[in-house]
C-alpha cells in the first residue's frame, strides 16, 4: 500500500472520530471536530499531490479518494442538519448532485470516456470545506446562512456545468 492510499484510508478513519467527538459532546467538541475535519481535508490535498508527484496513482485511489471526500463532507453536513444549522433540503441538493455526477461519469465510462473534475467542481469542494470549517465555529446565524447558501449555489452551479458540458454522453440513454 502506497503513501497516497494510506492517507486516503486515514481520512476514512477520521470520519468516525469526527462524529464521535461531536456526539460525545466532549469539552470544546466543535473545536476538536474542526481540527479533525481540517486535518482530514488536508490529507485529501496531500494524497492527491503525492499520488501525482510520485506516480502513486492506483485504481484503489481513483475509487476511494472521491468516496472518502464525499463521506467526510456528508458526515459533516448530516451533523449540521441534525443540530439545526442546515436545512435537510440543502443536504439533499448536495447528495442529488453527487449521485447525478457519479451516474454521468459511469455512463461516460461505459462509453470509453472519462469526465475529469472541472474547475467548478474544485471550487465547490474548496468552498464547501471552508464553509464546513466556519460552521464548526461559533459564528453568527447570518454567516451560517451564507455558508449554507454558498454550499447550495456552488453545488448547483457545478452540477449544471457537468451536465451541460457532457449532454452528449446522455444522448443515447433512454
Amino acid at each position: 500500500m502506497n503513501t497516497a492510499n494510506k492517507l486516503t484510508i486515514l481520512r476514512v478513519l477520521m470520519i468516525p472520530a469526527f462524529l464521535l467527538v461531536l456526539y460525545l459532546n466532549v469539552p470544546y467538541a466543535n473545536y476538536w471536530a474542526l481540527a479533525i475535519f481540517a486535518v482530514a481535508s488536508l490529507t485529501d490535498t496531500l494524497d492527491g499531490y503525492i499520488a501525482r508527484h510520485y506516480n502513486q496513482i492506483t485504481d484503489f485511489g481513483k475509487f476511494m479518494d472521491p468516496l472518502a471526500d464525499k463521506c467526510l463532507v456528508t458526515a459533516a453536513l448530516l451533523w449540521f442538519v441534525e443540530v439545526g444549522q442546515m436545512p435537510a433540503w440543502a443536504l439533499l441538493v448536495v447528495i442529488v448532485r453527487e449521485f447525478g455526477v457519479s451516474g454521468l461519469r459511469m455512463v461516460a465510462a461505459d462509453k470509453g470516456r472519462v469526465i475529469a473534475a472541472g474547475w467548478s467542481g474544485k471550487v465547490k469542494t474548496a468552498s464547501t470545506m471552508v464553509c464546513i470549517i466556519l460552521m464548526l465555529l461559533p459564528i453568527p446565524t447570518v454567516l451560517n446562512h451564507i455558508c449554507v447558501a454558498v454550499i447550495v449555489l456552488t453545488t448547483i452551479y457545478s452540477g449544471v456545468e457537468y451536465f451541460m458540458k457532457n449532454l452528449d454522453v446522455l444522448a443515447d440513454v433512454a
